[in-house]
């Protein structure tokens, strides 16, 4: 396993996986199951935030009861596929502050594009978790890190779906601080740039499109 990529093979995660990459799989339930998979990953890339005791009454009796530290972590969906796992995830941290990175790749060159950028204040003093349900060339992951990097962001981390080994490695050239969390890491790209076996184009299932 690569330092830099978590590959998280829970159960649950695999099973919703396999449902999803099923290419019947109506629009709908791909949806749901992003989103559930969105929060079981979430655990995983949240597992070491800083914590500190508040004292709290319980019915019984006073405690110093554990709490998370500092300020509230900033989640940043890469549009528009990263909105269904930025879904589940603020679901489990209804308090985290949003941001948006607009970026589409260039069909021709596989080159991202910007086209939109708006990111919470203080990112130097928050944990910074950049959310793409897809880790293909690289490209658009790399792109939007060097703009949330020139915003102030210190302490990122890349939560996707599914990355491919070419996806992973540029990601490791251009941003070796960053980890990556993802449910699998397939097998290659294919002459267009999509994961393979992967699951086709992850926002066009997702809304509808395709």
């Amino acid at each position: 396993m690569l330092d830099h990529l978590t590959l998280v093979q829970h159960p649950l995660i695999q099973h919703k996986l396999t449902l999803m990459r099923e290419k019947n799989t109506p629009t709908a339930v791909f949806r749901q199951l992003l989103r559930e998979i969105s929060q079981l990953l979430a655990f995983e890339i949240t597992r070491e935030l800083p914590m500190t005791t508040r004292r709290i009454e319980t019915p019984l009796c006073e405690m110093d009861a554990p709490v998370l530290d500092g300020r509230k972590l900033a989640l940043v969906s890469i549009l528009r596929a990263g909105n269904g796992l930025l879904d589940g995830v603020l679901e489990l941290i209804p308090s985290a502050r949003v941001g948006f990175v607009g970026l589409y790749r260039d069909e021709q060159t596989l080159q991202p594009v910007q086209y939109y950028f708006k990111v919470p204040d203080e990112l130097p003093e928050r944990l910074v978790i950049a959310v793409d349900p897809m880790l293909a060339t690289g490209n658009s992951s790399a792109a939007a890190i060097d703009l949330l990097k020139g915003a102030g962001a210190t302490d990122i981390r890349f939560m996707c779906l599914l990355a491919a080994p070419e996806g992973v490695a540029r990601m490791k050239e251009a941003h070796p601080d960053v980890p990556i969390v993802t449910a699998a890491l397939d097998d290659h790209l294919n002459e267009k740039g999509y994961i393979v076996p992967g699951l086709g184009d992850a926002g066009d299932r997702m809304f509808g499109t395709k």
